[in-house]
């Protein structure tokens, strides 16, 4: 069975990258293999010095990597949202009441995407950021600077949620920023253009993992109480099941980018990692799930998973 290597450093993401390797098994005759790579530098250096295949989350260094001359391929993108919740003091009811205020912005995780966020609502000029680092509130902690009153608002993933919500914090529902997210994976042009059957197959195994989330939230629960649920240290079922179902809100069964979200994810990685003069759509090979879609093979997929 051929293998593909495909490299993590979060154990949020472990629910889709077990869904991958339960589908790729049993379906598409591969065997992916899981590896966690903790540190970002060791994360970024992966693809380059052959620890891994594929990589599934962090991909904006591979921009300025490009723009150097490393040859890598994006090839699918299950989720185009940032997916974060605004967190806000309950007595504020819209983002008028933002102007002149602060914004808490986690240090880690795409920080740049919080000034596209501003620029989008019409308030880039009229807020400040504050970033705070995880080492100073915990882990998504950045909600505490709202609740002091040094903040009027921070974005904080809904896997993290409760305790904000618990210390009398609410949800202010905004519009979302487009952007190439979680799950979208990429792998070196010379993997690509080396085992393109092989790409083919596991991008099957994406899509198909990525559906039976979606529309099998049952079968895709029992894979997620196996080893998924141990790393991400999480021993009650219900706190599982909501993950869970926070993950799968983001996912899309077509794992197309779109132009927007590419756009958004290139200036992100230019303010941050300093990409050059490059065009971003050519990291981008899409044709293995063109070629899927063209075929047939999304929509037969869907309407067999939707059937039993």
């Amino acid at each position: 069975m051929p293998v593909v290597r495909l490299a993590y450093r979060d154990e949020d993401r472990t629910p889709v990258i077990f869904c991958i390797k339960e589908m790729a098994r049993c379906h598409y005759d591969v065997d992916v293999e899981v590896v966690l790579i903790k540190g970002t530098k060791d994360y970024e250096a992966a693809l380059f010095n052959h620890s891994c295949d594929v990589i599934i989350e962090h991909l904006e260094y591979l921009y300025p990597a490009a723009a150097q001359g490393k040859k890598v391929t994006l090839f699918c993108a299950p989720s185009l949202r940032r997916g974060l919740e605004l967190v806000v003091p309950a007595d504020v009811q819209n983002a008028e009441a933002f102007r002149g205020k602060k914004l808490a912005v986690r240090a880690s995780g795409r920080p740049h995407a919080l000034v596209l966020w501003l620029r989008m609502m019409g308030l880039e000029n009229d807020m400040k950021i504050q970033i705070i680092g995880d080492d100073e509130v915990g882990r998504w902690g950045q909600w505490k600077k709202v609740v002091s009153g040094e903040c009027i608002a921070t974005f904080m993933s809904d896997l993290y949620l409760p305790n904000a919500l618990a210390a009398g914090l609410k949800v202010l529902p905004v519009p979302d920023l487009p952007v190439v997210a979680h799950y979208a994976q990429a792998c070196l042009s010379e993997f690509a253009r080396e085992n393109s059957d092989l790409l083919r197959d596991y991008t099957k195994a994406v899509i198909h993992a990525v559906c039976l989330m979606i529309l099998r939230r049952d079968e895709a629960l029992e894979v997620v109480s196996q080893e998924p649920m141990k790393r991400m240290k999480i021993t009650n079922q219900r706190e599982l099941e909501r993950q869970f179902d926070s993950i799968v809100k983001l996912l899309q069964l077509k794992p197309y980018p779109t132009p927007q979200a590419v756009a958004n994810t290139f200036e992100i990685a230019t303010a941050e990692f300093g990409a050059a003069d490059i065009n971003p759509l050519t990291l981008w090979d899409l044709h293995w799930v063109k070629e899927q879609d063209d075929a047939g093979f999304i929509d037969n997929l869907i309407a067999q998973l939707k059937r039993y």
